[in-house]
C-alpha cells in the first residue's frame, strides 16, 4: 500500500506544471543562468569554474524546492479539502502516507540531482570529495525541510501555507547561500544565517564537492537539529482536518 501510494503522490506531482517550475526548471535555470553570467559575486575561485560554487547550492535549492516548499503547499491542499481526511479513514494508516509522501520527496530529489548533476558537468563541473558524505547530507537536509514543510502544512490555513512557503523559499534563495556566498552579508546577519537549515546544506556540499572535505559535522549538525525539530513539531501539532 505504502508502495503505492508513493507511486500515486510521485506521477501527481510530475502531472503538476507548477510544481515542476518549482522543483526543476528554477533550480535549472539558475545553474545555467549564473554560471555563464557574471551576475553575482561568488568570491575567490581560485582558478575554479563559477559552476563549481553554484552547483552544491543548487542541489541544496533542490532539497528545498521539493522537501519544503512543494511538499508544503501539496500537503496544506491537500488538508484543505479533505484529501488527507479521506486517505487517513482507509487501510493506508496515516503513518504510512508520511511514509509515502517522503518516498514520493525522495524520487523527485534523485531525479533533481540526476538532472542538476548532467547540467553542471556538461558546465564543466569538477566536484571532489566523499559521496557518501554528498547522500547523508541530502538525506539530513530532507529530513529538516521535510518536517518544516508538515508542521506548516498541517497547522496553517493552505492559502497561507501557499504564501508563506513561497516567500521562505525566495528568502533562502537569496540569504541562504545557494547563490550569494554568506560572507558578502554584515558579519551578525551572517552568524544568523548560518544557522539556517539552507545554509547548513548548501555550505555543507560546498565543502565536500568543492574543497574536497571529508565530512562537515557541524553543518550536519545543525541539520540535525532542524530534522528533530520540524518533525518532532509536525508530529505533534500536525492536524488532519
Amino acid at each position: 500500500m505504502i508502495a503505492a501510494q508513493t507511486a500515486l503522490e510521485t506521477k501527481m506531482l510530475l502531472r503538476n506544471g507548477e510544481q515542476l517550475l518549482l522543483t526543476v526548471v528554477i533550480p535549472t535555470l539558475l545553474l545555467v543562468l549564473f554560471s555563464a553570467v557574471d551576475v553575482v559575486d561568488v568570491g575567490e575561485l581560485h582558478g575554479q569554474k563559477r559552476v563549481d560554487f553554484l552547483a552544491p547550492g543548487m542541489l541544496a535549492l533542490a532539497v528545498l524546492s521539493t522537501a519544503f516548499t512543494g511538499q508544503a503547499i501539496a500537503t496544506g491542499f491537500e488538508r484543505r479539502y479533505g484529501v488527507l481526511k479521506r486517505l487517513g479513514a482507509t487501510p493506508l494508516p496515516r503513518w504510512g502516507l508520511m511514509v509515502a509522501k517522503t518516498g514520493c520527496v525522495l524520487v523527485v530529489e534523485a531525479l533533481q540531482v540526476a538532472l542538476l548533476t548532467a547540467i553542471a558537468f556538461s558546465l564543466g563541473w569538477s566536484p571532489h570529495g566523499n559521496p557518501l558524505a554528498v547522500v547523508l547530507l541530502l538525506v539530513l537536509g530532507t529530513a529538516a525541510f521535510s518536517g518544516l514543510g508538515l508542521l506548516m502544512a498541517g497547522t496553517l490555513r493552505a492559502e497561507a501555507t501557499l504564501a508563506a512557503a513561497n516567500l521562505v523559499f525566495v528568502l533562502l534563495l537569496v540569504g541562504g547561500g545557494v547563490i550569494v556566498p554568506l560572507d558578502k552579508f554584515p558579519g551578525g546577519v551572517e552568524a544568523v544565517l548560518n544557522l539556517t537549515p539552507i545554509a547548513a546544506l548548501s555550505d555543507g556540499l560546498r565543502d565536500v564537492l568543492q574543497h574536497g572535505a571529508s565530512m562537515p559535522w557541524a553543518d550536519a549538525g545543525i541539520l540535525v537539529v532542524w530534522a528533530v525539530l520540524g518533525l518532532g513539531l509536525a508530529a505533534r501539532f500536525f492536524r488532519w482536518e
